[in-house]
């Protein structure tokens, strides 16, 4: 396999198995060889360093979330609010702040817990099981529909629109086999398109009941917002519903298998936090350091600038390489180091600048808990023997997490 990035042009893979696996070396190399790499196929400006990417996630005015539609994933329109830049976007911020504020989001943890026990209650006496679809789909993904007062039988079909815009390579794989680079990213964008209609048909059925049938949750409070006197439209409600159900159905649940992931194989920082159970928090926040599953974010370029003598011209897209920010030993001490008891872990794995992960509360909230019940539930566990565990590029998630221990 070609080192990435590669020895000789300088690119980088953004979708190397390898990223995906065990990313953090590659980081080192893209840090060390080019701060400012250019990404493989597509030749556009990667950042890499912290304090480059924190500087472009700061200032949006000129690496913008305002890019062309081509680079939707299946939108017709840009998402709410993260794909519109200040100051439009502080409007809807804050309208749905409140709704994932810590306080709402703490009165869910009861409910969290109960629901992860009753999970763990299902497989815990069988002494295994596959990690990604026993706990970390549903536990997540039960949390946030039932916040959104959408029902728990359609999960499967939600899962299957999320992961045909977000993996549309592992959900249609038929479709990319033999093709040539240049056709890879059309027949994704087409895949993308087909499963976005489809979340934009779902969601135009449920603005249209809670328009007639008014309920407590977070669909009714949308159907009924007003920003500055004015109802939001209905394309305006799509638009938030799309960005809401791929972060609510995905990131927590990538989050929750890379943490298991990295504990299964390194079982004396296992050990800690079971006999420390104090130690979770940090440890919740220095994995989504480590792990940072959400390890890259496009912008746009607004204008010419230059960064770490780099010349990024107007128009061209930049990734924001957040995974490698997360592990630059420039900015965090000892960066290689997983330390639970890291004080001041100021991470990226949420973003940073105005727009920061508006669910960033309510995934600490569930993270915390799984990681609390399920090492209280199953404290020695290892990935299973003869088994290898995969993950999917892009939004780092372990689609295949096959886990043991032993019974009694």
């Amino acid at each position: 396999m070609r080192e990435n990035p590669d020895p000789e042009t300088g690119e980088v893979s953004l979708f190397d198995p390898e990223l995906a696996t065990c990313p953090q070396p590659v980081y080192a190399r893209i840090r060390t060889r080019c701060p400012v790499a250019r990404a493989a196929i597509t030749g556009s400006p990667v950042l890499t360093r912290y304090a480059d990417v924190l500087w472009a996630l700061r200032h949006p005015e000129i690496f913008s979330s305002e890019m062309e539609l081509q680079m939707a994933l299946g939108t017709e329109r840009p998402m709410i609010p993260q794909q519109i830049d200040p100051p439009a976007q502080t409007r809807y911020r804050k309208l749905l702040d409140p709704h994932f504020s810590r306080k709402k989001m703490e009165e869910l943890v009861p409910a969290i817990r109960r629901h992860a026990n009753a999970l763990i209650d299902k497989f815990e006496d069988r002494g295994e099981c596959e990690f990604d679809q026993a706990f970390a789909v549903p536990l997540p993904c039960t949390a946030f529909l039932s916040l959104c007062g959408l029902p728990l039988a359609d999960l499967d079909h939600f899962l299957e629109i999320k992961d045909g815009i977000i993996r549309p390579q592992n959900i249609h794989p038929e479709a990319f086999e033999g093709l040539p680079p240049d056709r890879l990213m059309e027949t994704a964008k087409e895949i993308r398109a087909q499963a976005g209609r489809r979340l934009y048909e779902y969601f135009e059925k449920v603005i249209d009941d809670r328009t007639e049938n008014p309920k407590d949750d977070l669909m009714n409070s949308l159907v009924h917002a007003q920003i500055d006197g004015e109802q939001l439209t209905r394309s305006e409600i799509l638009d938030i519903c799309f960005l809401l159900l791929l972060a609510g159905l995905d990131t927590v649940t990538a989050t929750l298998g890379c943490n298991i992931a990295y504990l299964a194989a390194n079982p004396d920082q296992r050990r800690r936090i079971v006999e420390e159970p104090a130690l979770i928090p940090g440890a919740v926040e220095e994995l989504l350091r480590w792990e940072t599953p959400v390890a890259a974010v496009p912008r746009v370029c607004k204008r010419d600038v230059s960064v770490n003598g780099f010349e990024i011209k107007a128009g061209e897209l930049v990734t924001l390489l957040i995974g490698a920010a997360n592990t630059d030993d420039g900015h965090f001490e000892e960066a290689q180091a997983v330390d639970f008891g890291r004080g001041r872990n100021i991470h990226l794995a949420f973003g940073g600048g105005p727009h920061r992960c508006l669910g960033s509360h309510l995934a600490r909230m569930e993270l915390q808990v799984a990681m609390e019940e399920w090492h209280r539930r199953i404290p020695e566990y290892r990935i299973k023997p003869g088994e290898t565990p995969r993950f999917s590029p892009g939004i780092r998630e372990a689609m295949y997490l096959p886990l043991e221990w032993d019974r009694g």
